[in-house]
C-alpha cells in the first residue's frame, strides 16, 4: 500500500498511479500506530485455506458422484495443480510490476480496462460465494427443500416452528450478531485466530463423515460407490461438464494471495505457503468427495450437508447429525469475513479508483460494508439452491478470475520473463476453462428447455 506524501490531497491517491498500488512493508499501518510487525507463515497458511475451503466443499460430493468416483478425484487434483500454476504466474507478474493486488498485475498487462474487468469478476466471484455461504447456513439453521421434502434445519429440530426460526429471520439475526461484527475488521490479518479455528471446524465435518464411514464398512452397510459417471443419454455426458465449474470455484483464492503476502514478516515464503495450503486443502476436498459420495451414493444432494438430518444407520447417528451441521455452520460463518474483505476492497477500486484507501474512510468504509451486506442477504433468500449459484459463478467469473486472467497475463508478457513451458501451460489453462465453461453454460440452457433434471445424474 503506498504512503501517501504531504504534498497528495487527504482525499485522494496520487493521481499518476491508481491502479497499480506499490508493494511495501506496510509503514502506513505503522504509521498510524498500529504496531502491526507483519504476519506468521503459519497464520498465513490458515488464511489462505479459509479463502479456499468455503463453500465450495459442500458441493463436491455431488460433483464427484455425477462424475464418476475415479474421473471426478482426478478433476480434483488436476484443477489443484493448475491452481498452483495460475498463482505462480501472479506472483511472478506482481513482483516484477512491483504491483500489491492482483488487480494491479492485470493493470499493468492490459492497463485500466483489464483492471476494471478483474475486479468485476472478482466481485461478482465473491458476491456468488458469500451468497451461497448464507444459503447453506439457511439450510443448516432452517432446513431444505429437495424433490419436494423438508429437511429439516438446527433450529426447528430444537426449538419446534416458529417466527423467530424461519429461514429469513435466522439469516437477519445471524448478520446482525455474527457477521456485522467479524466484518468490522480494517486488515485480514485482524482474521488469523478465525482462519485457525475456521479450518479446524472443517476437519471436524470431515473426520465425522469418515468415522460414519468406517463404522459402516466394518459393519458391512455400504455398498461399492459408481467408479464411473452413468451416461443415460446424450443430454446426461453434457451434463458432466456443468461439474467442472463447482470444482473450479472450490479453488478460487488468487484475489486473497497479494494481500496476505504483503502482510508476511518473509514474503519470500509465499510459494511454500501457497503449496502446503493447497496440499492441506486438496486433501480435505479428496476425503470429503470419497467419504461423502461412499455413505450417501446416488442419493447425495446438491449441498451435502443437507444429508446430515435423519438416521446414518450407526449409533448416537442424530448427535453426529447435530455435531456436522453445526461445525460447518460455524466454519462458514467464519470463512465469511475473509471473502467479504476481498469483496469490499475490489468493489471499491471499481467505484472510486482515486480515493484514498478504504481503510483510511471510516464513512465509507461502513456505507460499502452495510451495502454489500443488504444485497448478500437479500440474494441467500432469493436464490433457490448452491447449485445454481455455483454453476453461474464457476463458468463465468471463477474460471476468469482462476485461469483466464493468470493465463492472459502471463502471454501478454510485458517484463519478458515466461518461458515457454509458461506459455504451453497458459493455452492449456485457456483451452480448458473456455471450453468447460462454454459446454456447462450451454448444457445449462438445454436443460432448461429439455427438462434434464438438474444435480446428480440418478
Amino acid at each position: 500500500m503506498t504512503v501517501l506524501s504531504s504534498s497528495v490531497p487527504k482525499n485522494r491517491r496520487p493521481p499518476r498511479t491508481p491502479l497499480l498500488p506499490q508493494k511495501s512493508d506496510d509503514e502506513s499501518f505503522d504509521a498510524h500506530g498500529s504496531g502491526f510487525d507483519g504476519a506468521s507463515n503459519s497464520g498465513a497458511v490458515f488464511k489462505l485455506s479459509t479463502t479456499i475451503v468455503g463453500a465450495g466443499i459442500m458441493g463436491l460430493p455431488a460433483t464427484v458422484n455425477q462424475l464418476g468416483l475415479i474421473p471426478g478425484l482426478l478433476t480434483i487434483i488436476c484443477v489443484s495443480m493448475l491452481t498452483k500454476s495460475s498463482i505462480d504466474m501472479i506472483l511472478r507478474f506482481s513482483r516484477a510490476s512491483k504491483s500489491a493486488t492482483y488487480s494491479g498485475v492485470a493493470a499493468d498487462a492490459f492497463g485500466a480496462p483489464g483492471c476494471n474487468i478483474l475486479q468485476a469478476c472478482i466481485v461478482i466471484n465473491n458476491l456468488g460465494m458469500l451468497v451461497v455461504y448464507m444459503i447453506i447456513i439457511g439450510d443448516v439453521l432452517s432446513g431444505t427443500w429437495e424433490d419436494g421434502f423438508h429437511h429439516r434445519g438446527l433450529m426447528e429440530e430444537w426449538f419446534g416452528e416458529h417466527w423467530w426460526t424461519t429461514r429469513s429471520a435466522l439469516l437477519l439475526l445471524t448478520t446482525l450478531f455474527v457477521f456485522a461484527p467479524l466484518i468490522s475488521f480494517k486488515r485480514v490479518n485482524s482474521l488469523r485466530y478465525i482462519s485457525t479455528l475456521s479450518v479446524g471446524l472443517a476437519l471436524v465435518f470431515v473426520a465425522i463423515t469418515a468415522g460414519v464411514v468406517v463404522v459402516k464398512l466394518i459393519e458391512g452397510k455400504i455398498g461399492m460407490p459408481r467408479l464411473m459417471p452413468k451416461l443415460v443419454n446424450q443430454a446426461s455426458f453434457w451434463k458432466l461438464f456443468t461439474s467442472v465449474p463447482v470444482v473450479v470455484t472450490a479453488y478460487i483464492c488468487h484475489h486473497n494471495i497479494l494481500p496476505i503476502e504483503n502482510e508476511l514478516k518473509d514474503s519470500t515464503q509465499l510459494k511454500s505457503i501457497v503449496r502446503k495450503s493447497l496440499a492441506l486443502c486438496s486433501s480435505v476436498y479428496i476425503a470429503t468427495s470419497f467419504f461423502g459420495v461412499v455413505l450417501f451414493g446416488d442419493h447425495t444432494m446438491d449441498d451435502v450437508i443437507a444429508n446430515f438430518d435423519g438416521d446414518l444407520g450407526i449409533p448416537y447417528s442424530l448427535l453426529l447429525d447435530d455435531l456436522v451441521r453445526v461445525s460447518y455452520g460455524l466454519h462458514l460463518m467464519l470463512v465469511f469475513p475473509i471473502v467479504f474483505f476481498s469483496l469490499r476492497l475490489n468493489v471499491d477500486g471499481l467505484l472510486l479508483p482515486y480515493a484514498i484507501p478504504i481503510a483510511f474512510d471510516d464513512r465509507r468504509f461502513f456505507s460499502v460494508t452495510v451495502a454489500l451486506m443488504g444485497f448478500i442477504l437479500m440474494g441467500a433468500n432469493c436464490v433457490p439452491s448452491i447449485w445454481d449459484a455455483f454453476q453461474f459463478t464457476g463458468a463465468t467469473a471463477a474460471v476468469c478470475v482462476g485461469f483466464i486472467f493468470p493465463a492472459a497475463i502471463t502471454l501478454r508478457d510485458t517484463h519478458g520473463i515466461a518461458t515457454k513451458n509458461d506459455r504451453l501451460i497458459s493455452w492449456m489453462m485457456i483451452f480448458l476453462a473456455v471450453s468447460t465453461s462454454t459446454v456447462a453454460v450451454t448444457s445449462d440452457i438445454y436443460s432448461l428447455f429439455f427438462s434434464v433434471d438438474k444435480g446428480i445424474t440418478s
